[in-house]
């Protein structure tokens, strides 16, 4: 018998010989043949064959079609020269109806039924390894001598006929500062899965427990490790027994076939891609182009100029819109809040700042076909009801947004709103997000840039905010402009050095994310500009959805058609004018929002970010 010494410079077609013969003491193939492509094995019925193979292309990602044989072809010659595949895997599974009824070395006696039987062969993540390796990234189950770990997850494959199951994924842990490293390796290598699916928490995929995968064996992290996601060729096991045939063979999971293709037809990339967390609890990375990224810092750099001359240049963090706008993009259900009743002594007192950046953002959401709600006073639900149904109107929200209140009951009031029967493991809302909204001072009470307490005016959403930071997976993003914001408590020491005012208006209450933008309805258009970017960047895209099913580029006149344009948001500030709802900096009634005039500023602008 040999060993595993020396395997992996061996070439292909030697080391098919030896495993024909049976001369092997290893349990899978992971590192052998490096440089080569490997493959997933699936055998069906011939009639079958073509509804897998639309699976197949419907799932490229876990299912990299490599090659497809004709009924009764043991031989690949696309992929190598002498193969048969009844003898040139490890090891195989038999399925009946579903189940496996054992493990075989060989498939030569079942040469009868692999007549009318098609054999298909699925890239392999094996085959990425070397490439892994020459960037410098450890490949800790080739360190440990063992199979890779591959686990089932709750991510529903495209389902196409009788072929219907979850993904699954292996998992190789790779150093926090090398995963840039990892995904720029194996993004171009399609056939080979491509880049990773999800890094950080496993439970963000449905997996509980990292130590007891489903197939193959657990590897250890090392101290500094992240857990990295591909896609996997055993989702196609795992289809063949959703979809119950009479009869049909896989490899072993481990227990690849080696082709004689070298991994070099690397598919360009439309720009380097980037990796950045969003999260710490639970641990989420999520990934974009460079292309993408640069836009959204340019949209960043657009909205960050003062015009009031307030001196925000001070409160600005990089790349703020960028995190926040991926987490937002990773979420299912959001909160909005907005509402700043800075003109005490008229009725409506609220500003005509943060209500539009507010429906930008739920425009944006709404034609993503994510949950969306809005929370604001008690007192200024009838005006934001008036508001929205107009908004409806104009084109500017699909259909209306649902209004909430909330009030303090009892010290558990916040959790109640934001989770099912109070319990933090079944969040209402993923996201909150609060834009030109009223935030909480350090002595409790709100106050407006000239210093005046306004808090009889204003109902207690920030404790939303502070119980949101008790819940995992529930991130939060502050867009302001003046320091006085709800989640501006990220900046509050810059508020307090820099802003007139600063040490007894700043905000306490933090954001994850924190927006700064010389107009907050500003910030609110850069989000839902953002927003699209990255649905429209392929690389997210393919993050986002786990690289099953398709793209939703068809949707992309959908979503265009939701962002902001100075025709619609002429006449949503000519119905605030209408509703009394005035210019933050001035009272006026006029077409002004913070003392600067629609046209000619905020036309400017709007134009810019498009």
């Amino acid at each position: 018998m040999l060993l595993t010494g020396g395997l992996k410079s061996l070439l292909p077609h030697v080391l098919r010989r030896i495993i024909r013969y049976n001369r092997l003491s290893i349990s899978n193939t992971s590192g052998m043949a490096e440089g080569y492509k490997q493959a997933n094995v699936v055998i069906l019925h011939k009639s079958l064959a073509d509804d897998f193979e639309k699976f197949c292309h419907a799932n490229d990602g876990p299912l990299p079609l490599l090659y497809r044989s004709q009924p009764g072809d043991w031989k690949c010659p696309s992929l190598s020269d002498d193969s048969d595949i009844r003898t040139d895997c490890l090891q195989y599974r038999r399925y009946e109806h579903g189940t496996c009824t054992g493990s075989l070395k060989s498939l030569k006696e079942y040469s009868e039924q692999l007549k009318d039987m098609v054999t298909f062969y699925l890239g392999c993540s094996f085959s990425f390894e070397k490439a892994v390796q020459s960037a410098g990234i450890p490949i800790r189950n080739v360190e440990q001598k063992c199979n890779v770990s591959m686990y089932k997850t709750a991510v529903p494959c495209y389902s196409v006929s009788a072929f219907r199951c979850n993904l699954v994924v292996t998992m190789r842990p790779i150093p926090e500062s090398k995963l840039e490293a990892a995904l720029l390796a194996t993004a171009g290598l399609k056939e080979a899965h491509g880049a990773p699916i999800h890094m950080g928490d496993p439970g963000l995929l449905g997996i509980q427990d990292l130590s007891k995968p489903d197939y193959g064996d657990p590897v250890q992290l090392h101290p500094g490790d992240i857990p990295v996601f591909w896609a996997c060729g055993v989702t196609g096991i795992e289809a063949v027994i959703n979809c119950r045939a009479p009869l049909a063979f896989t490899h072993s999971p481990g227990c690849m076939f080696i082709t004689d293709l070298k991994n070099d037809n690397v598919r360009s990339l439309r720009g380097v891609p980037q990796v950045h967390c969003i999260s710490q609890d639970p641990l989420h990375f999520s990934i974009l182009s460079a292309e993408a990224a640069q836009k959204i810092k340019t949209l960043e750099t657009l909205i960050g100029i003062d015009p009031g001359a307030r001196g925000i240049i001070h409160l600005q963090r990089q790349d703020e819109l960028l995190k926040a706008c991926l987490a937002i993009s990773h979420a299912q259900s959001v909160l909005v809040t907005t509402g700043f009743p800075t003109h005490f002594t008229y009725e409506p007192p609220e500003e005509n700042d943060g209500p539009p950046g507010a429906l930008a953002i739920a425009a944006i959401l709404q034609a993503l076909e994510k949950e969306v709600a809005i929370v604001t006073d008690q007192r200024a639900m009838d005006l934001n009801k008036k508001i929205i149904e107009e908004a409806v109107q104009l084109g500017i929200l699909k259909k209306p947004v649902p209004l909430l209140s909330y009030q303090r009951e009892s010290a558990d009031s916040a959790l109640m709103f934001l989770c099912e029967n109070g319990n933090p493991g079944r969040p209402r809302f993923d996201h909150l997000i609060a834009i030109e909204r009223a935030g909480m001072a350090a002595d409790g009470n709100y106050y407006n840039a000239r210093k005046v307490n306004i808090k009889h005016l204003v109902d207690p959403i920030d404790e939303l905010f502070l119980a949101a930071q008790t819940i995992p997976g529930v991130k939060t993003t502050g867009v302001g402009d003046g320091g006085n914001e709800l989640g501006m408590g990220k900046v509050k020491e810059a508020v307090k050095k820099h802003i007139k005012n600063g040490d007894v208006i700043a905000c306490d209450v933090e954001a994850d994310f924190t927006i700064i933008a010389g107009v907050s309805n500003w910030g609110g258009y850069a989000i839902a500009c953002a927003l699209y970017i990255l649905r429209t960047c392929q690389v997210h895209d393919r993050y986002l959805r786990r690289a099953v099913g398709f793209p939703q580029l068809s949707k992309k006149m959908v979503w265009l058609s939701a962002l902001p344009s100075v025709s619609k948001e002429e006449k949503l500030l000519k119905t605030l004018v209408k509703h009394g709802v005035r210019s933050g900096k001035t009272a006026s009634l006029e077409m002004e929002v913070d003392g600067l005039p629609f046209y000619n500023t905020h036309s400017l602008m709007i134009e810019k970010l498009l």
